[in-house]
């Protein structure tokens, strides 16, 4: 009897004697963003089943009317469920409770009402909830713009003694000047007794970036307890592994996925990025810990018990996308609990929750050097050779797409022009296939685990993208070419998102702007470098004439040619100044997918797939494909996958949930062997993570639509599903 025919049979006996009760303990409340503190997204609920899982119905659908309708917002929350209300934020990051059987809003608060919906700045991927002992003191904690927010939960008003009139800014008790420094928190943090601990989002560009130290804030008032420096500091461990001033100017390694909490141990788990600037390291010389790290420390204090590197000097954005799976794991014949991290290569690390040592080989795999001025590249990368990678990992002449014989002819003459075929070549300004992709293999909606059979779940991206990189000084020298004042700025600090030609990236909801002085004139664009808005950070660390010089290059009129002179001075200056602190001398030209002409990637299928991979076993159990292209479908060509943002739920009832997919739709899977049961679709995509809960006898599944990634259109919904009620009962059937 295999592991999937035993957790079945566990399932049948325990819906006979009762066992999945619904109290909160089994999760029928979903009280923590990821579905409890080990981050497993497992719901132990199991009225849905694959038997009956083809009747699921929508129960109701909450709009909450402040999407953008340019296409530009996205809702990414995992709701939190707790007793009977829901607490979710919406596309301008309101935060919002909901009743949790009709979707009913109780309350919301805006935490931009002074500046606007419009200047609500990053995206929100979950809140935290917190109650004292007696239970009769409630709070939601939860991050918008550069703040933290403490909320009543009964009413949704701010908590006075919070921070200050309850709120805490986000740029304090980072060590160093950081007030005008990008620094937002997209994930909830984590609660350990009375602690939230949280991380950061910071810049990661080749401009001045904020560190991503770990803080941990008392939740009664807000004052910080500890803070863990994620760039070490003179004496402390892993300082050796970096330049010695490298703490007062590098930033970046920072926590923005996710946070699992080891409840009985006393122990947080953190995944941390790159270090800024993502591809070019020429000022950070070493293997750069704490940078790409799975880090384990005590929660009460700070203080690191271990750390494990899975890449070493990141030059390729490998930042951990997702909080880590608490797991426990039969191996070698004995029950041990561990670490499961998913990563964008598509690879999972299992590592020994005691001592962060790896369960199965991990190689330190030679890797080629770069040939980017003043970039010294880790010789070696730790690879795992169990689990297999659930995405492929290079990308070949071979693996072109066939979807038609023009985009094959169209591909392969490009492919001829860049670097590809292994893992881990160094950024070029030739340029580089990055594969599988800076969103994925694994993404920010992570994986779920099943706790009775060992298996993981997760959902995967396959897309090569083509980052080319631009040295800012010598490209200028070559071409004999002096830009203006304003160009420069733009060149080093705009195009990245923006692209070099100022077309921008639909896919990523980058605008273009080449013709935005048709929509902003030179002063409006400055209040926008000043402010931030969406996913543009603030600029506020550019000089107001840099700004004024930016904006006049974006949106020109007749200022005088004194002023442009002393832009012009000014900026050369600047930039002078910045290659003596060691900031980078490359940008690059964006992030640029590698699609056909018709818009699909240039390589062949899968392009995205939902992947169940034994951690007992180290063997991956089932790969399907995750979503489809009505055009293709209808040519015959089998199903692809798409793209997907947004994770998986899986339940004791042997059903996973997931949205997630470009064609806009809500799908159900058997967990056993990966068949769609079920799916709809959705009023916008659904790039975020679903969560399960049970009221009054009814199992529900919740997932946040509010589309906005990959070109789709925008929307303001959350929309719930559960069986039919049966007739005069008020029951599922």
């Amino acid at each position: 009897m295999n592991n999937f025919q035993i957790s079945s049979l566990v399932v049948a006996l325990a819906a006979i004697v009762g066992t999945f009760s619904s109290s909160a303990e089994d999760f029928s409340e979903w009280r923590i963003a990821g579905g409890d503190p080990t981050g497993s997204q497992f719901s132990s609920l199991t009225q849905i089943t694959p038997d009956n899982a083809h009747q699921l119905e929508v129960a109701w659908v909450y709009h909450s009317g402040d999407g953008r309708s340019d296409n530009r917002s996205q809702i990414q929350c995992n709701p939190i469920i707790v007793g009977g209300t829901i607490y979710a934020t919406t596309p301008a990051l309101k935060l919002v409770a909901l009743d949790a059987a009709t979707g009913v809003e109780k309350w919301r608060f805006d935490p931009f009402k002074e500046q606007g919906a419009d200047n609500a700045v990053g995206v929100n991927r979950g809140v935290v909830y917190w109650e004292n002992e007696s239970g009769c003191e409630a709070r939601i904690l939860f991050t918008a713009g550069q703040g933290l927010y403490a909320v009543e939960a009964s009413k949704g008003r701010l908590i006075s003694e919070f921070g200050e009139a309850g709120r805490k800014d986000l740029r304090e008790g980072l060590g160093w000047e950081a007030s005008q420094l990008y620094v937002l928190s997209n994930s909830p943090g984590a609660i350990y007794e009375d602690l939230l601990i949280l991380g950061t989002r910071v810049s990661e560009g080749p401009g001045p970036s904020a560190p991503g130290h770990i803080r941990a804030y008392d939740v009664r008032d807000g004052s910080i307890q500890w803070v863990f420096h994620t760039i070490p500091q003179p004496g402390e461990f892993g300082y050796d592994t970096w330049p010695e001033d490298a703490w007062k100017r590098v930033g970046g390694a920072n926590a923005w996925s996710g946070i699992s909490v080891d409840q009985e141990r006393g122990w947080v788990f953190l995944p941390t990025g790159s270090p800024a600037f993502d591809f070019w390291g020429g000022d950070r010389h070493g293997s750069n810990l704490f940078g790409n790290c799975i880090l384990a420390l005590n929660a009460r204090t700070g203080e690191r018990i271990w750390h494990y590197q899975v890449v070493h000097h990141d030059l390729w954005d490998r930042d951990l996308p997702a909080a880590p799976n608490l797991v426990t794991v039969e191996h070698c014949g004995k029950r041990i609990d561990a670490v499961a991290q998913i990563t964008k290569s598509g690879h999972v690390f299992v590592l020994n929750r005691e001592t962060g040592e790896p369960l199965f080989p991990v190689e330190e795999t030679p890797v080629p050097p770069s040939d980017l001025r003043g970039e010294q590249a880790w010789s070696t990368q730790p690879l795992p050779l169990k689990p297999p990678p659930f995405a492929r990992q290079v990308f070949l002449e071979s693996d072109i797409t066939t979807i038609s014989s023009e985009e094959t002819e169209w591909v392969r003459e490009k492919f001829k022009t860049i670097r590809t075929g292994l893992p881990f070549i160094p950024p070029s300004e030739v340029g580089t296939v990055i594969f599988p992709g800076f969103d994925g293999g694994g993404e920010w909606g992570g994986a779920a685990f099943d706790p009775r059979s060992g298996i993981l779940f997760v959902n995967s991206n396959e897309m090569p993208w083509i980052l080319t990189m631009v040295d800012l000084e010598s490209s200028n020298q070559e071409k004999q070419v002096e830009f203006s004042p304003g160009e420069n700025v733009y060149r080093q600090f705009c195009s990245a998102c923006h692209g070099i030609d100022r077309l921008g990236d639909p896919q990523k909801a980058f605008p273009g702007l080449a013709q935005v002085n048709e929509k902003m004139n030179a002063a409006q664009i400055v209040e926008l470098l000043n402010t931030g808005r969406g996913v543009m950070p603030s600029f506020g660390f550019l000089s107001p004439l840099e700004k004024e010089a930016l904006a006049q290059f974006l949106s020109p009129s007749a200022d005088s040619n004194d002023e442009r002179a002393v832009a012009r001075t000014e900026t050369k200056q600047k930039n002078s100044n910045r290659k003596k602190d060691g900031s980078s001398p490359y940008t690059h030209t964006g992030y640029n997918r590698f699609i056909t002409p018709a818009g699909y990637p240039a390589i062949q299928p899968p392009w995205g797939q939902l992947n169940a991979i034994n951690l007992n076993t180290g063997k991956i159990e089932w790969q399907v494909p995750l979503g489809s292209f009505q055009e293709l479908d209808e040519r015959g060509v089998p199903t692809t996958g798409t793209e997907n943002y947004g994770g998986p739920a899986v339940t004791a009832g042997g059903v996973i949930f997931i949205g997630a997919s470009k064609d806009e739709k809500f799908r159900a899977f058997d967990s056993q062997n990966g068949q769609v049961l079920f799916e709809h679709p959705l009023p916008a995509g659904g790039y975020a993570t679903p969560s399960v809960y049970e009221v009054a006898g009814r199992q529900y599944v919740v997932i946040a639509a509010g589309g906005g990634k990959m070109g789709t259109g925008s929307g303001d919904a959350y929309v719930a599903f559960a069986l039919p009620k049966a007739p005069d009962t008020g029951s599922p059937e």
